[in-house]
């Protein structure tokens, strides 16, 4: 990966919007970014997509599997590397000793985009408690970002 690319990691929400909603909100602004910065990188953490695939045993519906087989076609899932241990663990005592805990798989997903340095897309407000957290909702209406 190029040193100037900008990552932007996908939460679970975002992605089961663009499943949900192709034209919605969330998928408009990934076109968008493709479009106005083709050096940048849409991908979502490995945590994300155990999220969405228990998701889809609960839905045994061909059409969910057929909608999140299109979305992450263009989705690059990244794996855990070691150095999200440190984030985590800094990250996850850092909340609990200011009482703010957010659930697990969040302070996961939180601390891989740290350890990434990526911008974290998500409409979690829970994910602005994260010190140092670059955060995008692209649940927001893209005409009021404008």
């Amino acid at each position: 990966m190029m040193l100037d690319t900008k990552l932007y990691l996908l939460d679970t929400n975002v992605i089961s919007d663009m499943m949900r909603n192709p034209v919605g909100t969330a998928a408009q602004h990934a076109l968008l970014l493709a479009a106005n910065e083709p050096s940048s990188k849409v991908c979502t953490s490995v945590v994300a997509q155990c999220e969405l695939l228990f998701g889809l045993r609960r839905r045994t519906s061909p059409h969910w599997s057929t909608q999140y087989s299109r979305v992450m076609a263009s989705i690059d899932v990244l794996d855990l590397e070691s150095t999200v241990a440190t984030h985590y663990a800094d990250l996850r005592t850092h909340l609990e000793l200011a009482g703010t805990l957010i659930g697990p798989n969040d302070t996961l997903i939180a601390a891989h985009a740290l350890a990434l340095g990526a911008t974290l897309v998500s409409g979690d407000a829970e994910f602005a408690r994260v010190p140092g957290m670059q955060v995008e909702n692209w649940l927001a209406s893209v005409a009021s970002e404008k």
